[in-house]
């Protein structure tokens, strides 16, 4: 292949091209695995092994949409689940590709009903990938001007003690920490003390980290929704947030962990999320994943701006799924590709059927690519020109393998 070298001039990671082995396997010590080949800067012959080489989804979905959900405008459309049912439900789906559930700690997931995940896991090999809601509850009355960064005392001390047994949950389990700040955050920008807000829920997080070390929180930034402008807003807010709350951990054990280029404080960006801030998908990812942080994704549908939709994987801009699963493959992503959607007005296990489909069909297409060509009209684009278009044309009218696809009327209740 055509290759223009130069010098990464400046260029200094913590680890080489040994941690490659080590890619998804658990880090010794700690509850989560290792991504730091995610940073690696490789030859193009590698890239095009990293694209060549078959990729296996692996779906998790969170179990906060599986029942009726409340909404602002109206009643919720389907009946209410207990957490035993939607985990029936889960199990169910095992069959069909669910690898993993998420739940919010405390009032999905927690002390009382720990077991009946364990025993998800123990009937059909469904886990526990992500223990949500770290950081504080944002449904309570007290948490309405923000959790852990509220400027009230009792009620930051109140959420700093639950994200610590959050964190203790999630360590137990051997799954990821996700932290949506959906209530912090401001109404107006004048009278707001940034710096404040900032350095509170930092500073909190940081020091639950210090008491729960060896686990991994990732952040999942959001615009707005349900604050008026939530505290971490874009994807560059979040890694910002990241490094912030990593400079100021004091665990001897977690200052070793990053003294190895372990990501200590993740992110889970949500493609809804990401499009809701007009940022293209894609290039979001990949800068997470520059930084050796995209520990998780959460996939949806979601037009350009406007309110949070969750729509079925694919329905809305399909391509942007094309061009995110390429760039996972690309740089190597190892981990869990969660389902966030609100199905309010189909049975679930149609809604994630459709999604686990459409990640298949944007696959096949990442498949069917020239993947030699494509690696060289980025490097080459003087000689290539419009040839780009054409491999992506000729990618989507292949025939693509359709013997994972879940027939819907298997899944139908």
């Amino acid at each position: 292949m055509k290759f223009s070298s130069f010098e990464n001039y400046g260029l200094e990671l913590p680890f080489g091209e040994e941690v490659i082995p080590k890619a998804g396997h658990p880090v010794p010590g700690t509850s989560f695995i290792d991504i730091r080949s995610q940073a690696l800067r490789l030859s193009p012959e590698k890239f095009l092994e990293r694209l060549k080489k078959p990729y296996e989804p692996k779906f998790s979905a969170g179990i906060w949409f599986f029942g009726g959900t409340s909404s602002r405008f109206h009643v919720p459309y389907k009946d209410e689940l207990s957490v035993e049912d939607r985990l029936e439900i889960a199990g169910e789906l095992a069959k069909y590709g669910l690898k993993a559930v998420e739940a919010h700690y405390p009032w999905e997931i927690n002390e009382d009903n720990i077991h009946l995940y364990k025993e998800l896991e123990k009937r059909h090999g469904v886990k526990v990938s992500v223990v949500g809601g770290i950081g504080g509850d944002f449904r309570q009355k007290d948490a309405q001007f923000g959790t852990i960064s509220s400027p009230i005392r009792d009620v930051r001390e109140k959420y700093l003690e639950a994200t610590i047994r959050g964190l203790e949950l999630a360590k137990e389990l051997k799954a990821l920490a996700v932290c949506w700040p959906g209530i912090d955050g401001y109404t107006y920008p004048l009278g707001t003390l940034f710096y404040d807000m900032w350095d509170r829920f930092e500073a909190a997080m940081a020091k639950a980290m210090d008491e729960v070390p060896g686990v991994r929180v990732a952040i999942e930034p959001k615009p707005y929704e349900p604050a008026i402008n939530n505290i971490y807003r874009t994807t560059a807010d979040g890694i910002l947030m990241a490094k912030d709350v990593e400079s100021r951990l004091r665990n001897p054990k977690n200052i070793k962990l990053l003294s190895e280029g372990h990501a200590l404080v993740a992110l889970n960006p949500e493609v809804g999320h990401v499009r809701m801030g007009f940022e293209d998908v894609a290039y979001a990812y990949a800068r997470v994943l520059r930084e050796a942080r995209l520990a998780h994704v959460h996939l949806n549908s979601q037009p350009l701006g406007n309110y949070d939709q969750d729509l079925n994987v694919g329905v809305v801009a399909p391509e942007t799924v094309e061009a995110l699963l390429f760039v996972l493959r690309l740089y190597g992503y190892t981990g869990y590709l969660g389902i966030d959607i609100n199905p309010e007005r189909m049975p679930v296990q149609v809604a994630l059927a459709n999604c686990f489909n459409a990640v298949y069909l944007a696959n096949g297409v990442v498949d069917n690519l020239d993947h030699e060509r494509v690696l060289e009209c980025y490097f080459n684009p003087n000689e290539r020109r419009g040839e780009i278009e054409n491999l992506i044309n000729q990618a989507r009218a292949k025939g693509v393998d359709t013997s994972k696809f879940v027939p819907l009327d298997m899944v139908a209740p």
